[in-house]
């Protein structure tokens, strides 16, 4: 349940990562994927999709170890971002004030703070405009991405997890669920929502904290799968790591790949609308095997158990707990609770 000083958040926003090697990084994700360069220095790269009107939703910026910086939700008023401030102080977490110029380029007053999971998380309102090019199909290339969809984070505590979303006003569009042995109820994954889409975050269970993947979306499934062709065409399919397939969660039709430091990214598509207000949790057992994919086909280890590590408010990466409950050893076989 919302709490009434919670800071009112809009959308997943951007995310920025370290990487080690900034040409590589801009042949992955420029090159590659089609994201357009809003700004860049000797140091950071700003990117954007096709359909993004503010000024970046992804900052590649060069460091010794690849890593998530953090990941960024806008929030609706400037009085947000102070409410976001003592949201988080009061729950005596680390909380960093950015004034404009101090943070990300194009991006006003911030707050980033540790949240209750480990997690670096920035808060804003204020961001520059960017030129339109919904239509500039001439430019379009690679995968033809069109705009940051959502975080996916790895965390031993889903529960937690969930109550804190639950707490900033997130509505939850599915999970994933099951039964111990001794019949306790078991939650194993969750998706949830500000924006009326599946998710801006999900989580699943795993070491933590650690950022899982960037899930950006193209507008069709062709796409996803021109994607696919352009890395086999050039001898780099080693970066394909999962799919191309149709997720059970979400239905939406996916790739995962990896970025020359590790990173993934999942590229997404045909996901559903979730903003109606009586909007019901869809419920998948975790036996379920069409839950991860719809077809049936089987998770790869390194899917579930490689991650990107997370840095702390001063740079340093932030130490990792291990999980309880672990999704990719269950036996599947069962229908869903959906």
């Amino acid at each position: 349940m919302t709490t009434s000083n919670a800071p009112d958040v809009i959308r997943s926003a951007y995310a920025q990562l370290a990487v080690t090697d900034l040409g590589a990084a801009r042949w992955f994700w420029v090159d590659m994927l089609g994201f357009h360069v809003q700004y860049e220095d000797k140091e950071s790269l700003y990117l954007r999709g096709t359909d993004e009107l503010t000024h970046h939703s992804l900052v590649l910026r060069k460091g010794d170890l690849a890593a998530l910086d953090h990941i960024s939700y806008r929030v609706r008023t400037p009085e947000d971002v102070d409410k976001a401030e003592k949201f988080f102080t009061d729950l005596g977490r680390p909380v960093r004030r950015l004034k404009k110029g101090e943070g990300a380029h194009g991006v006003g007053d911030a707050v980033r703070v540790i949240d209750p999971l480990g997690f670096p998380v920035e808060f804003f309102h204020e961001i520059e405009r960017a030129e339109r090019l919904i239509q500039r199909y001439d430019i379009r290339h690679g995968a033809e991405i069109a705009r940051l969809d959502h975080f996916n984070i790895c965390t031993p505590d889903i529960p937690a997890a969930y109550a804190h979303y639950q707490s900033l006003g997130f509505g939850c569009s599915e999970t994933i669920e099951g039964q111990s042995e001794d019949g306790e109820h078991e939650l194993y994954a969750a998706w949830m929502y500000r924006k009326q889409t599946v998710h801006d975050v999900a989580f699943t269970g795993g070491a933590g904290p650690r950022l899982h993947h960037l899930g950006v979306a193209t507008h069709e499934s062709h796409q996803v799968l021109r994607a696919a062709d352009i890395f086999g065409a050039l001898h780099k399919e080693h970066h394909i790591e999962r799919g191309p397939g149709r997720h059970g969660v979400s239905n939406a039709f996916y790739l995962y790949l990896r970025d020359p430091d590790g990173h993934r990214v999942e590229i997404y598509t045909s996901d559903y609308y979730t903003g109606d207000p009586d909007h019901e949790t869809y419920r998948w057992n975790v036996r379920d095997d069409r839950r991860r994919d719809f077809w049936g086909n089987a998770v790869i280890e390194s899917w579930y158990k490689e991650a990107t590590p997370v840095l702390d408010l001063d740079g340093h990466p932030q130490p990792v707990t291990d999980t309880v409950l672990d999704e990719s050893a269950v036996q599947v076989g069962a229908d869903g609770l959906g």
